[in-house]
């Protein structure tokens, strides 16, 4: 049976790439792509006039409950299983946070609005749909950072963006915990993609050496081959873009 796979996050870099690359494989029978605009955004609309039906566009600010449960409600008009979501989301100083590299530098709003996109977003997005994962195999996967790990924390700074990644990597692996006794076939992913040329990453680009620097088709690939080669014994795990896992 053809996947129905659901991109949050889907209007530019990696999960417009991941959106491009899963509209091209032939086992892949409908994507949600789901962005704040998503039915403006120029780049999915030369999408659909190229797949048509296969593409939906949905716009969603998936910061806001209101507008997942509407998310959800529609999805679930059209559909009773998604076989994979993937959760692009995630900010660095935009939105107001800030990549904060002293203690003088943290104030609550930063703090708020990097929780509020990083960490609390994919997990009400997994919340609210739910009730489209529990009857068969299915994949949560969300864009994690090796930054957030605590373990792998020696040079500080961007206390707001580490933090985040750090809870959203414990959300999902608590959330992992529940979903496996909910569906024994579910899997839930925590990946990261590298440093990825996109808008996230560009005021920082000068010192990272060109074979470092990913574009987001590579990125996207990287994403779409860890999701293929982990399953339910992986569900809840932490893996880079290279498929080594990565310390919490």
């Amino acid at each position: 049976m053809a996947l129905k796979v659901l991109i949050c996050g889907a209007s530019q870099g990696i999960g417009l790439a991941l959106c491009t690359q899963l509209l091209a494989r032939a086992d892949v029978g409908q994507v949600w792509a789901v962005s704040r605009q998503a039915s403006g955004e120029a780049s999915l609309a030369a999408l659909a006039s190229t797949h048509g039906e296969r593409l939906v566009r949905v716009d969603c600010d998936a910061r806001s409950e209101p507008s997942l449960a509407a998310l959800a409600q529609e999805v679930g008009r059209h559909c009773t299983h998604l076989d994979w979501v993937i959760c692009t989301l995630g900010i660095l100083q935009q939105d107001g946070a800030k990549a904060e590299k002293a203690l003088a530098q943290l104030d609550l709003a930063s703090l708020q609005a990097s929780f509020a996109t990083n960490a609390f977003a994919p997990i009400l997005l997994l919340k609210h749909l739910l009730p489209l994962l529990r009857k068969q195999p299915c994949t949560f996967a969300a864009l994690s950072a090796r930054v957030g790990s605590i373990g792998d924390n020696r040079l500080g700074g961007w206390y707001s963006y580490r933090a985040s990644k750090a809870a959203l990597n414990q959300l999902l692996h608590t959330a992992s915990i529940e979903l496996k006794r909910l569906n024994p076939a579910s899997t839930v992913l925590l990946l990261h993609p590298g440093t990825t040329d996109t808008g996230l990453s560009q005021p920082f680009q000068a010192n990272v050496p060109a074979e470092q620097l990913f574009e987001p088709a590579f990125a996207a690939q990287c994403i779409l081959e860890q999701i293929a080669r982990h399953g339910p014994a992986d569900s809840g795990s932490f893996w880079g873009w290279d498929g080594q896992p990565i310390t919490w």
